[in-house]
């Protein structure tokens, strides 16, 4: 790889956690942006591709953060190229967004004893995507898009379901929400003491995202969890972010207002992502593996609703 190459990707890796942590030195956590916009209660969505395949990782958070702080009212999105080959034009004017698309290429290269090696080699690419609402012409159903939402009952039903099928231990009783490494399960206060069924169901996405990390299943390191207080931010970063994931999945607002045990995660955060300019990369990986394992345990009836990784 070029050494332009390697300071382009460190570029987009500087560029959007700069930003990143320019909204947490205000207490703001970007990722929860768009749930906190007025009347949007199961309304919102991962951002769209301009097929309608969900957007995942990275590009979720940074599409939530572009679509809130430019008022745009549709999920979707598209590149240029793909405005034209629907027949419709870009506005004069208009800027596009950052999205990053991350791969691995193979290289062939000779070790010091002279044998044939083949390197894999991570790359990342950023390119520009724009809004529906930035783009004319596009046929009709582009900007009357037609998205069913559920009833509230309705959507807290489906989330029983989910988490239902997902064969996780739910333990109910105390004061404290948390995932037990040690015993395999997840600990949930009684469902009465809960603002809502909607918060509940909040702090469970959180707790389930940590659930994952067992060995069994996609397998995320949490042996130095609770004796290293940048490996515990870095966690529970995959954590909120993963239930943001999967609220926007099931349409419930994740944890809007940090809770009691969490408050003291944002500087932690702040100290990580400044030390890192990967780590938000990383996290946003590493929860978008984690929710996509989720869907994985669905019966078929989910079948078009889950998400590609």
């Amino acid at each position: 790889m070029s050494r332009k190459t390697e300071g382009e990707r460190a570029d987009i890796y500087v560029r959007i956690t700069d930003r990143i942590v320019a909204d947490l030195e205000k207490g703001v956590r970007p990722w929860m942006k768009p749930w906190n916009a007025a009347n949007t209660e199961g309304r919102i969505t991962r951002p769209l591709r301009h097929n309608g395949q969900p957007y995942s990782g990275m590009n979720v958070l940074l599409l939530w953060s572009e679509g809130m702080a430019r008022g745009f009212t549709s999920p979707m999105w598209m590149t240029f190229k793909q405005a034209l080959e629907l027949g419709a034009a870009v506005r004069k004017g208009e800027t596009g967004s950052t999205v990053v698309f991350a791969s691995r290429f193979t290289k062939a290269e000779t070790d010091r004893d002279g044998n044939d090696v083949d390197r894999e080699i991570p790359f990342l690419k950023a390119y520009s995507v724009f809004n529906v609402d930035q783009i004319d012409g596009l046929p009709d159903h582009y900007y009357h898009r037609s998205t069913p939402v559920l009833d509230p009952v309705e959507r807290i039903e489906n989330a029983d379901r989910f988490f239902r099928n997902t064969g996780a231990v739910i333990l109910h009783g105390g004061s404290q929400a948390y995932y037990s490494p040690a015993t395999d399960h997840i600990q949930m206060p009684p469902f009465e003491t809960f603002r809502d069924a909607a918060s509940y169901v909040g702090t469970l996405s959180h707790e389930a995202t940590h659930w994952t990390a067992n060995p069994r299943r996609v397998a995320r390191d949490l042996s130095r969890y609770s004796k290293d207080k940048s490996e515990r931010a870095r966690e529970e970063l995959i954590a909120e972010l993963g239930s943001c994931f999967l609220c926007a999945d099931l349409g419930i607002a994740p944890e809007l207002e940090p809770r009691p045990d969490h408050a003291s995660y944002l500087q932690s955060w702040l100290t990580v992502l400044s030390n890192d300019k990967r780590a938000i990369f990383h996290a946003a990986a590493h929860a978008q593996r984690a929710v996509s394992y989720l869907h994985g345990l669905q019966r078929s009836e989910e079948g078009s609703s889950k998400v590609a990784a």
